[in-house]
């Protein structure tokens, strides 16, 4: 009986484990790659994040743009931001890049196929985008996955219509985030008066300030939001 007992704990025992991994892989996002696999082109101390929403670069960086103007670069989580970044904020962008989802290197976004629409979940919008430099790879991610090929001046295309209905929802997920990030804020940590130019400052702030003790992942962006908005 005892050995019944034994067999079956270690079966269950195999089948969480199992589970586990299981959720473990239904949580990891497509976009995510580790930080050692990630290139990051600007610099800063807000240099992990993205200029313009303050996402952590790396945990989306298949999608990563990256542009420069009078030799300054800045780098995107998606092209939703770089095309906001262009079109509201007037940055003139130059020499625009983007992470090709094979090798995960950067590449030059003109010469690109992009996967437009594809099941794999997108970056700041509702329509995926996935870039790749060898058409074959582009095609070969398509067929397994779907989406509508097509080059950069066309999803660029696609992005800038998309833009202000995308901000508007954006906007209003952004502003519920921020409103978990300023209670976060006034029952973890230290207070400030510091001012912030973006969320990616806020969040560079609270990490090397530790002011919010080892706050990370949506804890620290919640709190960046509150922090670069208020």
């Amino acid at each position: 009986m005892k050995r019944v007992i034994s067999v079956l704990l270690v079966l269950s025992s195999m089948i969480y484990a199992s589970n586990m991994d299981k959720g473990k892989k239904q949580m990891e996002m497509f976009q995510s790659v580790p930080m050692k696999k990630a290139t990051i082109l600007q610099d800063g101390k807000a240099k992990m994040y993205c200029s313009i929403c303050g996402m952590t670069l790396p945990m989306f960086y298949k999608t990563n743009h990256a542009a420069t103007h009078d030799g300054h670069t800045k780098q995107y989580c998606s092209l939703h931001c770089l095309a906001e970044d262009k079109i509201k904020n007037g940055f003139d962008a130059k020499d625009i890049k983007v992470v090709d989802t094979k090798s995960l290197k950067f590449i030059d976004a003109t010469k690109a196929t992009y996967v437009v629409g594809s099941s794999k979940k997108g970056t700041m919008t509702m329509k995926s985008k996935y870039a790749f430099l060898n058409n074959q790879d582009a095609k070969a991610f398509a067929k397994e996955n779907g989406g509508e090929l097509m080059n950069f001046d066309a999803t660029y295309a696609v992005a800038s219509k998309a833009l202000d209905k995308e901000m508007k929802m954006i906007g209003k997920k952004q502003a519920e985030m921020a409103k978990k990030g300023e209670m976060m804020y006034n029952k973890m940590c230290k207070k400030t008066d510091k001012k912030f130019a973006s969320v990616a400052e806020a969040k560079a702030f609270v990490k090397s300030s530790n002011i919010c003790g080892e706050m990370k992942g949506k804890k620290l962006q919640a709190v960046g939001l509150y922090l670069g908005r208020r």
